[in-house]
């Protein structure tokens, strides 16, 4: 395996399988892409994303970009959602990346109660996708394995 390794940006390691893993250094996400960056304004303030929309940097997360992801999406967010997103973000900071929707149904019913394990209650109230839409409004990178 190599890797490469700088602050604020990815670390890549090339498997034996030939595969890469990428994993978030620092609070950045790495954009190759530069031209595919939106800019959203929110409360004056303009925020990077990158084509799918997350965050180009974590630390630009608050409830209100939260909110307005949520309102190009025509979703209101509840308690329930806010429950969710938090348990993300909550999961992000002890392993450091984003569930995809397997991790989170195999995890969140120990912490949040059987219901939220079900595949068809969480995309009830994410119906994009409860791992990507989700990470997406928690400021979370999109999780591995969702395409």
């Amino acid at each position: 395996m190599t890797g490469i390794n700088s602050p604020g940006h990815a670390f890549v390691e090339l498997l034996d399988s030939g595969r890469y893993l990428t994993k978030i250094v620092g609070n950045k996400i790495p954009n190759p892409d530069r031209e595919k960056i939106t800019m959203i304004t929110i409360n004056g303030r303009e925020i990077a994303t990158d084509a799918e929309g997350y965050l180009a940097n974590l630390e630009d997360w608050s409830e209100d970009v939260a909110q307005v992801l949520s309102q190009q999406d025509n979703l209101e967010l509840t308690d329930r959602h806010w429950q969710l997103l938090n348990w993300i973000r909550n999961y992000y900071q002890e392993y450091g990346t984003a569930p995809n929707l397997r991790v989170m149904t195999k995890t969140i019913g120990g912490d949040l109660g059987e219901e939220w394990a079900d595949k068809k209650f969480l995309f009830d109230l994410f119906p994009y996708g409860p791992a990507k839409q989700a990470a997406r409004y928690a400021g979370m990178p999109k999780p591995t394995g969702c395409v």
